[in-house]
């Protein structure tokens, strides 16, 4: 930083030029007994006052303006030093928000990865869905075509159980017809034995009939011829008796 010097103006050091030099050509003139190597004496040493003085002047607005510049150096490095630490802090916030930024960076990075995997997880699932659809669909038309089949076969199946139940019946009623008949001719066999049988138990009773009454009528005889030995009107009522027995036995 480049700082100005103060400078004198120019009419003042005309000026005070101008009286000093009038002071000397005064002092010149009035200098009437001294030789003129005491008065150019005085005069050079009166330059070199004036010289020193304007030195020290100068060295004084030097120091003037050092000051000056110093307070005003001060000053800006009072400034400079806030805004350094401004700076300093908005360098911090800075680095601070950037840090933030990164992070947010960061986390939008693993977000955006993470939506970009989900999507792809997401592709993923939706080709294995339409791959297992086009299975199902797949397995679906298969499983209709056994389902025609199946119904087909059921029909068939349905047709020839229909005709095998059609024959069963027919053989069923054939054997039935034939069992009738089977029945009948063993009823009527069961009959015509049982009308044997009657008739031979007919005739073995006819038989034992016959024959307990030739028995009794032994033992009637036997009797009666006992009888009319013994008694002789007994005799003709034993008769009577036995005929009566006789007659009986016939009609049973």
């Amino acid at each position: 930083m480049k700082y100005k010097i103060n400078k004198m103006p120019q009419r003042k050091k005309n000026k005070l030029k101008n009286s000093k030099k009038k002071i000397g050509l005064a002092k010149i003139a009035t200098l009437t007994t001294k030789s003129l190597s005491s008065a150019f004496s005085i005069y050079k040493k009166n330059k070199e006052l004036e010289k020193i003085k304007t030195i020290k002047l100068e060295k004084l607005e030097e120091k003037n303006r050092i000051l000056k510049e110093r307070k005003d150096l001060k000053i800006w490095e009072e400034r400079l030093t806030k805004e350094s630490n401004k700076i300093k802090v908005n360098e911090e916030e800075l680095r601070s928000k950037t840090k933030e930024l990164e992070l947010k960076e960061q986390e939008q990075k693993l977000e955006s990865d993470r939506l970009i995997k989900k999507d792809e997880d997401l592709i993923q699932i939706a080709k294995e869905l339409r791959n297992k659809e086009k299975e199902l669909k797949i397995k679906e038309e298969a499983q209709n075509r056994k389902d025609i089949d199946l119904k087909v076969r059921e029909e068939e199946q349905k047709n020839l159980e229909l005709k095998e139940k059609r024959r069963r019946d027919r053989a069923l009623k054939i054997i039935k017809e034939e069992e009738n008949k089977q029945r009948e001719l063993e009823h009527i066999k069961i009959m015509e034995w049982e009308e044997k049988f009657d008739k031979e138990q007919k005739a073995k009773e006819h038989k034992e009939n016959l024959r307990e009454q030739r028995l009794r009528q032994k033992e009637l005889d036997r009797l009666k011829s006992f009888e009319e030995k013994e008694n002789p009107v007994e005799s003709n009522f034993s008769s009577g008796l036995e005929k009566f027995e006789v007659d009986t036995t016939k009609e049973n």
